[in-house]
Order: structure tokens, then sequence, then C-alpha cells
């Protein structure tokens, strides 16, 4: 099959990758939330050879996603699992950090809610939750065409829309987790790391 294809992959892997190394620089595995087209689990799994690189996403999508990881031959990159956040049960035992872009503002809040409740159940130790994407602060934009992007996502599906950091912040704090670092990124993006209090 033709391999997926993002170009927002592409424009914003080496921006995230130069945090993350960091961030995940004694982490044995991590779990990717959303895997998309499975372009930034290549990259970073190609990049970060100390780790493991767990791809998920919804059924429908996997083909996909292992089509790049097929082609990618990497050792420290298996072949994506299907997962849903609203699932009852998530295909792990735990997870030692948690990796996710560009998509608490495709889901649903509920589906929000749903990841953050999966997070306080699989999250072990001090694991590191890494969420990229654009945010409002305080029920404001940070750029127009962010402004203009949640109006587009509305329109297509109500209870999708750019994510407010206070909102964010409270489910974190539910989950027993606080904010531990707010990086600005590319194009109007930031990228979020929580950490257990």
């Amino acid at each position: 099959m033709e391999k997926p294809f993002s170009q927002a992959c592409e424009n914003n892997k080496v921006a995230i990758l130069q945090i993350i190394r960091t961030v995940y620089a004694e982490t044995p595995t991590v779990w990717e939330i959303g895997s998309g087209t499975g372009q930034h689990a290549c990259y970073f799994a190609r990049h970060l050879p100390h780790l493991h690189w767990q791809a998920t996403d919804r059924p429908e999508n996997l083909a996909g996603i292992d089509s790049w990881i097929r082609e990618a031959r990497l050792d420290n990159l298996p072949f994506a699992l299907a997962l849903d956040v609203s699932d009852q049960h998530w295909p792990c035992q735990r997870i030692e950090a948690l990796f996710s872009a560009n998509t608490l503002h495709i889901m649903h809040w509920r589906e929000v809610e749903r990841l953050f409740a999966g997070l306080r159940e699989y999250l072990h130790g001090n694991a590191p939750v890494c969420l990229y994407g654009p945010f409002n602060y305080h029920g404001r934009y940070t750029s127009i065409s962010n402004e203009r992007f949640d109006q587009w996502l509305k329109v297509r599906n109500p209870g999708s829309g750019i994510r407010d950091i206070d909102d964010i912040e409270l489910l974190a704090k539910a989950s027993g987790l606080h904010l531990a670092q707010d990086f600005a990124m590319p194009a109007n993006n930031r990228l979020l790391v929580l950490r257990k209090y």
C-alpha cells in the first residue's frame, strides 16, 4: 500500500526531537498515542536508539503506520498496536513514558478526559508525558492562525477544538500530574511536559 504522509510531521519532527531527546534520556519505552501516519514513530525511534518506541492508534490507521515501520526496519520499533483512548482496557500493563502529537484538538473533549483517566491508571513511577500541538492560554488564542484553525475544527466536529492550558492542567492534576515544562514550538505550537507529583 502507499504510505500515508503528513507534511506537518516533516515540519515539526526536528524541533520535537531536540526536546524529547532530553526528556526521554533514561526512558526504556515510550508509548505514542495517536501515531497517525507513523512518520514520527520512525523518526524518533531512529534517533533515539536507546529506547523502545511503541506506536498506537485506532485499528483503521494501523496498516498505514505499519507500512512506515516495515520500511524503517528498526529493532526498537515494533508494529503498531490498536489503542483507542476510550477503550476500557489499553494493550499494556504500565506506561513508562508517553508521547502524543496533534491529538488533543482532534479528539472530542470526553476522549481527552478518557486519555487522562488512562494516564492515571497506567503511568508508572515518574513517567514523563509529552503533549505536542496548539494550546490556548487563559481563554485566549496565541495567534490568528490558531483562531481560524479552531473555528475550522469546530465546524467539522463541535466536540473538538484547541484546548486551553487551564483545562489541561485541571485534568492533569486529577490524574496526579503537574505541568513541569512548557516549550514554545514553531508554527504557534507548544510541547507540554507533564510529570507525576
